[in-house]
C-alpha cells in the first residue's frame, strides 16, 4: 500500500513539473514581448493593414449642392470599389467655393467647367484626364440668352439698342456659359461691359436665373442648352414661358481633373476607372443609368490639358477688352500691354498643348 502511495506521489510530481516550467516559460515570453524582444500574438500575424486615405471628389454645382451629391454618389461608390479606397465628395453652391477648395488642395479629383479647369491646371497643380460626353453624342453645348416668350426683345440688336434699360441676370465670373462666353461674344466684341451696360445685374445659378426671367423679375438672363433641358424637366410651366434670344458657338464639355502629385499608381487607377466607366465591362448598362442621373452623361473620353485651349482664348479676348477700355498714359503703354497679353496667351497655349502646368 505504501508502494502504491509512493508511486502516486511520483506521478503527481511528474505532472506538476511541466506545468511549472510552462508557467515560467509563458511569463518569460510575455516579458520579452512587452520589451519588444519577441512579438506578441497580434504582432506574429503582422501589423494591421492601414486603410488608404480617402480621396476627395469635388463636384461642379449643377442645381443645388445636395442634389449634385446625390446624383454623383452611385458612380463614386463604384469608384470606391474599383480603387479599393474611400472616395468622399464635396459639392458647393458656387464656382468660387469649388475654386477655393481646389486652391487649398482639399480636392484630389474634380468635375469642373473648362474655365475652372484652366485655373486649376495653371495655379493648383491639377491635370485634365477626361472630358464629359453626352448621350446625344454632342461634343459640347451652347450658351444662350433667355427672355420671356412675350418679351419685346427679338434680337441682340434690340437688346443693344437700349443701354441702361434692361434688367440682366448672369452667372458667376468663372461660369463659362453663364458669363464668359456671352461676355466675350456679345459684349467684349463690341467693347462693352455687361456690368455697366444694363440697368441692373443679378448674379445667380442657371436655374434661378431662368426662373427669374420666367417670373418677370429680370428681362434677360444667361443660360445654356444642357441646363435648359434639365430645367424643362423640373419646371415645365416656367420653361413654357421662356424664349431663346441668342445662341453662342459650341462650348467644349466639362472635364475631370486630378492632382498631379497623387501617387502615380493611384492616378493611373483613377484614369482607367473614369475613361472606361459606362464604356467597357459587364456593367455598362447599369453604369449608364447612373450617369444619366447626373446630367445625361454617357461617359468620359480621355483628354489632356490641350482641351482647355478654347477657354484660354476666352480669357485672352476679355483681357484685351479690359486693356482697350482702360486709361493709359500713352499709346505706347497700351501697345506694350496688348503685346504682353498676346505673349502670355501664346505661352499658355504652348503649356497646355505640352500638358505642362
Amino acid at each position: 500500500m505504501q508502494d502504491i502511495h509512493h508511486t502516486t506521489s511520483i506521478l503527481a510530481t511528474h505532472r506538476r513539473v511541466p506545468a511549472r516550467r510552462w508557467g515560467l516559460l509563458a511569463k518569460a515570453l510575455l516579458l520579452l514581448a512587452l520589451t519588444g524582444a519577441v512579438p506578441a500574438t497580434a504582432a506574429l500575424r503582422g501589423p494591421p493593414v492601414p486603410t488608404p486615405a480617402p480621396l476627395t471628389f469635388g463636384i461642379l454645382p449643377i442645381g443645388g449642392p445636395a442634389e449634385s451629391l446625390t446624383a454623383w454618389r452611385p458612380m463614386l461608390d463604384d469608384m470606391e470599389h474599383a480603387l479599393r479606397q474611400p472616395v468622399r465628395s464635396i459639392s458647393v453652391s458656387t464656382y468660387e467655393g469649388l475654386a477655393q477648395a481646389l486652391n487649398e488642395e482639399r480636392v484630389d479629383i474634380a468635375f469642373v467647367s473648362g474655365r475652372l479647369a484652366l485655373q486649376a491646371v495653371t495655379q493648383d497643380r491639377m491635370q485634365v484626364i477626361a472630358q464629359l460626353t453626352r448621350g446625344d453624342g454632342s461634343h459640347g453645348y451652347n450658351a444662350v440668352l433667355l427672355v420671356r416668350r412675350d418679351s419685346p426683345l427679338h434680337s441682340v440688336a434690340d437688346l443693344l439698342r437700349k443701354p441702361g434699360h434692361w434688367r440682366y441676370a448672369r452667372g458667376e465670373a468663372l461660369s463659362v456659359s453663364g458669363y464668359l462666353v456671352p461676355e466675350t461674344q456679345i459684349f467684349a466684341s463690341r467693347n462693352l461691359d455687361s456690368d455697366t451696360f444694363f440697368a441692373t445685374v443679378a448674379i445667380d445659378n442657371h436655374q434661378n436665373n431662368a426662373l427669374a426671367v420666367a417670373n418677370g423679375e429680370v428681362d434677360v438672363a444667361t443660360n445654356n442648352t444642357a441646363d435648359m433641358q434639365r430645367f424643362a424637366q423640373h419646371f415645365p410651366d416656367q420653361f413654357s414661358r421662356l424664349r431663346v434670344l441668342w445662341t453662342s458657338t459650341l462650348i467644349p464639355h466639362a472635364v475631370i481633373v486630378v492632382r498631379r502629385d497623387l501617387d502615380p499608381a493611384v492616378r493611373r487607377a483613377i484614369v482607367t476607372f473614369v475613361t472606361s466607366y459606362a464604356r467597357t465591362g459587364p456593367h455598362v448598362a447599369a453604369e449608364l443609368e447612373k450617369l444619366k442621373r447626373i446630367h445625361d452623361i454617357s461617359g468620359f473620353a480621355p483628354a489632356s490639358n490641350s482641351a482647355l485651349a478654347p477657354f484660354a482664348d476666352i480669357d485672352y479676348q476679355l483681357d484685351r477688352r479690359r486693356a482697350l477700355n482702360a486709361q493709359w498714359v500713352s499709346p505706347a503703354a497700351l501697345q506694350a500691354r496688348l503685346e504682353k497679353i498676346a505673349s502670355d496667351h501664346r505661352q499658355l497655349l504652348q503649356q497646355l498643348r505640352a500638358n505642362k502646368p
